[in-house]
């Protein structure tokens, strides 16, 4: 039987590398990407540069203003950031027969078999060097990989490598993992760090010297896996699984404090929209519902609906949305601050999409397929070619704001406020 060889592949610092690859008069400067309402609360990611800076992600963005001058600033792309992870993973598809994403910036590929097929007149650093050029070219994107026998020790040839590449022959994983701290184990939290500590284990050298017995005592399972893992005898196959999403939600926090609650409701119609969009183009409908409402004081009221049968239609479930929402907000008068919207006991919905379909679930789902395909040809994030009339409806109020806001900026700067 092969020896699994499994390769991790991790965007570097992949927001901030996102917004470099969008705009590349930033290459070689260092950049964070603010998150919060308005992308100056906190750090959510930075680039090497950053951090040499002493930047970290979860800093007060002032705070890392005042640290480094000369840096960047961008508020988030989360729209591009998909797209750009979309054409990453579109490039590294075409490199193993089996790639499975574990997030927006990382998955693994298998590359069992390539050494026979594949690296015979070349070699697995060559090849991955290759793939990291590609996209590097291609997508404008860095990104670290680590080449191993089990996706969680090529995850962490991939943390100790960045940037770049690095491989744990086979046979050398044992020496490898003889002097890692614990802690650097992709599963290890402060809590099994501890356990692990109070019995002498603090690297994994010192787990591959503890009984094996030991260690199933205190933690089962996992225990005899970390022990095959510590000794180097940890070989596992990579594994894509496919399974229909439980759930579908938004957490939106709004740009400013909206005390104008049919403004707050039109965000909301809006945003399930949305979901639904991405519910259908998934083959999924939901049978319950939850809207939340958070105010600016940071309290929040929320309610609940269960269909009576699962359910996939716009005017069906935003008409159940925006009851929800008027009997949440109904004596209130504090503004609005966020919006949560969630979906869940989903079920799949079986359809062929065709304008002529026999059903609404056919036509629904024909009408949500042409216009996905035409905002992702014709429009972007921040202008979709086609819109709903609550998306319009949005639009339209956040232009009257900017302009609102504009104003007021212009009769600042000539000293009449």
């Amino acid at each position: 039987m092969a020896l699994n060889r499994i390769l991790h592949m991790d965007g570097d610092s992949f927001f901030a590398s996102c917004e470099i690859a969008m705009d590349r008069r930033l290459e070689g400067q260092p950049v964070w990407v603010g998150g919060g309402r308005r992308g100056d609360g906190i750090v959510i990611a930075a680039n090497r540069l950053a951090k040499q800076s002493g930047i970290e992600t979860g800093m007060a963005c002032y705070e890392a203003q005042r640290r480094c001058p000369k840096g960047v600033l961008c508020r988030p792309h989360y729209d591009e950031y998909r797209r750009l992870s979309q054409a990453m993973f579109r490039i590294l598809e075409e490199y193993a027969p089996t790639m499975v994403p574990v997030s927006i910036d990382e998955g693994f590929l298998d590359f069992t078999t390539m050494d026979a097929h594949v690296w015979r007149h070349t070699s697995a650093r060559a090849y991955v060097e290759g793939i990291r050029e590609r996209l590097r070219r291609e997508v404008g994107l860095p990104v670290s990989g680590g080449l191993a026998s089990s996706s969680r020790l090529a995850k962490l040839a991939t943390d100790v490598g960045k940037p770049g590449f690095l491989e744990i022959p086979a046979g050398t994983e044992k020496e490898f993992l003889r002097d890692r701290p614990v802690r650097e184990l992709s599963g290890v939290a402060s809590r099994r760090e501890r356990a692990l500590s109070a019995l002498g284990a603090r690297t994994l050298g010192d787990v591959a010297r503890l009984p094996s017995g030991v260690l199933k005592q205190k933690f089962g399972i996992w225990g005899q896996q970390l022990w095959l893992f510590a000794n180097g005898l940890w070989n596992e196959p990579l594994l894509l699984e496919v399974k229909d999403r439980t759930t579908l939600s938004s957490s939106t926090t709004l740009p400013y404090d909206e005390p104008d609650y049919d403004a707050a409701l039109t965000f909301a119609l809006s945003e399930a929209t949305r979901l639904l969009g991405q519910l259908r183009r998934e083959q999924l409908q939901a049978r319950e519902l939850s809207v939340v409402v958070r105010f600016n004081d940071f309290s929040e009221v929320g309610a609940s609906h269960r269909f009576r049968t699962s359910q996939f239609r716009n005017s069906v479930i935003n008409h159940v949305v925006e009851a929800a929402f008027n009997d949440l907000t109904h004596g209130a008068h504090r503004p609005i601050r966020q919006i949560r919207l969630a979906f869940w006991n989903l079920t799949r919905l079986d359809t062929q999409p065709t304008l002529w379909g026999a059903t609404d679930a056919e036509r629904w789902g024909a009408l949500d397929e042409a216009s996905h395909s035409l905002n992702a040809r014709f429009g972007h994030a921040e202008k979709p070619a086609v819109m709903t009339g609550a998306q319009l409806a949005l639009r339209m109020n956040c232009l009257r704001h900017a302009a609102r806001r504009e104003r007021g900026s212009r009769v600042r700067g000539r000293g009449l406020v």
